[in-house]
């Protein structure tokens, strides 16, 4: 008697609260089939091979330099700005020459100038203060040794009065083409070995080579821990570290 006195509203709700249940049980049973699916895959995947990276390093000398000086003044005119800024240059070029550096390895830019105009409250007047004048001076040189002297040394030319901005040389390589594909096979060999070690642990067996990825040369300064994702290269030392680093997939027994 107690059913057929149940109100239509209540036997609907029973009713969404049994096909509520249902689903969430065939819901989670197909969860459970498809996770279980999954985690196979991976599983077998892992079962089948091996993922190491492989590095390797060397010492290197830097063999090139390129410094880059820049000389700056200003003036009430143009003329003046350019006059001084010639003045200051053949006196960094006397400097350099005289230090040793030939004078066919020196690179003079072209005059740049521009005028320094007067602002008020962010407003410019029209009016000019002075105009700036600007020369670099670039040096190529293979005496790496020499431009760093020269480097270190040109506070006694800055002392006389010459406005010269130092942004330091720059130190590189030339034989990298030569050194890479040595580094590749011996971080090739170091991979090989740490996944032998690694299966060899577990009572495994090193299989064939299934994938190789090689990663980016890194040039830094010695004992140095950065790295870069596209390579980084260092410049600012005459002593350098290679390194080269290979992501290698074996298969395994």
């Amino acid at each position: 008697m107690s059913q057929l006195n149940e109100s239509p509203i209540i036997t609907v709700e029973r009713r969404k609260a049994v096909t509520i249940i249902i689903s969430a049980v065939i819901l989670a049973l197909a969860l459970g089939v498809g996770l279980a699916k999954v985690g196979t895959g991976f599983a077998t995947r892992a079962g089948n091979g091996i993922t190491v990276t492989g590095s390797a390093k060397t010492n290197a000398t830097s063999d090139n330099a390129v410094w880059t000086l820049s000389v700056s003044l200003s003036a009430p005119n143009v003329g003046g700005a350019v006059k001084s800024v010639d003045s200051d240059v053949a006196a960094l070029s006397n400097y350099l020459t005289k230090g040793g550096i030939p004078a066919d390895a020196l690179t003079l830019g072209a005059v740049s100038t521009y005028a320094n105009e007067e602002y008020v409250n962010g407003n410019a007047t029209g009016r000019t203060l002075s105009y700036r004048a600007n020369r670099d001076v670039t040096v190529r040189s293979k005496d790496v040794q020499l431009v760093s002297k020269l480097s270190q040394d040109i506070g006694s030319l800055l002392q006389s009065g010459i406005h010269v901005n130092n942004y330091g040389p720059q130190y590189y390589i030339s034989n990298l083409p030569e050194l890479r594909p040595q580094l590749m096979s011996d971080a090739m060999k170091d991979a090989k070995a740490r996944a032998e070690a690694l299966t060899k642990a577990v009572g495994g067996a090193l299989g064939s080579l299934d994938n190789v990825k090689a990663g980016p040369i890194q040039i830094t300064t010695p004992d140095s821990t950065m790295t870069a994702d596209y390579g980084a290269y260092d410049t600012s030392t005459i002593e350098k570290t290679v390194t080269a680093t290979v992501s290698v997939t074996f298969k395994t027994n």
